[in-house]
């Protein structure tokens, strides 16, 4: 039997995360928005209150934790039993929040490389945790994070994800950390062509044994090469084609912009 695929909806809480309709402004417009998502099919609700869009600057922690802590009392007050996860690469915003939440999921665009307070935490506090790949994260204060793993001459982008999840393995390992599941990073720092690839060859990950989240949603990827914008239609349609490659080619987890109508 085919395992099921699970859905992530996403609400971002600011004001410049790359797809409008995604983006909530208020209490009222993030419990509206969940609420759909949730009605609409999604297993788990994403949070995220800091763009991680090509070129953003994270605005830091106390930015960080002003757009999301009412939200996380609307999660605690009217969504008790639904699952969320929380886009974010800082300990102290998980800390914060498992204490207003407790257990969440904790989706880490950088896997661990940007605070090395988190991994350990994640461990403590047994929380599920998505790795994510990525060689173009947000900048810090000005400053590009420090990068682990990155692509060597000749090295091709398959070849990159390999050896930096071999890497992540090890620290995971070393912080406690055995329930972790495996983002390619479409998108982050890799061209379409390269995503691409990363999508046609995404079951030479099935390897490390791990669940698979792609998160294709209406990214460069699925536009660029049809003329369309993130917000067209055209868009959603290649969206939901690659999303059906995805899922052939093992990905268990579907971070999703639009959750209504999915297939799977």
């Amino acid at each position: 039997m085919a395992p099921r695929i699970k859905i992530m909806g996403i609400v971002n809480v600011n004001g410049d995360s790359f797809f409008a309709g995604s983006r909530v402004s208020g209490a009222e417009e993030f419990a509206a928005r969940t609420q759909k998502l949730f009605s609409d099919g999604a297993d788990v609700v994403d949070i995220g209150a800091c763009s991680s869009r090509p070129g953003s600057t994270y605005p830091g922690v106390a930015e960080e934790w002003r757009r999301l802590e009412p939200m996380l009392k609307i999660v605690r007050d009217r969504f008790g039993g639904q699952t969320f996860s929380i886009d974010t690469f800082s300990s102290e915003i998980v800390q914060r929040s498992y204490d207003i939440i407790g257990p969440f999921i904790v989706n880490d665009i950088t896997a661990g490389q940007s605070d090395a307070a988190l991994l350990p935490l994640v461990a403590k506090l047994n929380l599920p945790y998505i790795a994510m790949h990525n060689l173009n994260p947000p900048a810090i204060a000005g400053q590009r994070l420090r990068i682990l793993i990155r692509a060597k001459a000749g090295e091709d982008v398959v070849d990159n994800v390999k050896r930096f999840f071999r890497a992540f393995e090890k620290r995971a390992a070393a912080a406690g950390i055995s329930d972790w599941i495996l983002d390619p990073g479409y998108g982050f720092g890799k061209d379409v062509e390269q995503n691409l690839e990363l999508l046609e060859r995404q079951d030479e990950f099935l390897g490390f044994g791990r669940e698979i989240l792609a998160g294709i949603s209406r990214k460069r990827m699925t536009y660029e090469r049809q003329g369309t914008k993130p917000e067209d239609a055209g868009t959603l349609a290649e969206t939901r084609r690659l999303q059906n490659i995805a899922v052939a080619r093992g990905a268990t987890w579907l971070r999703c912009h639009d959750v209504a109508d999915l297939s799977f």
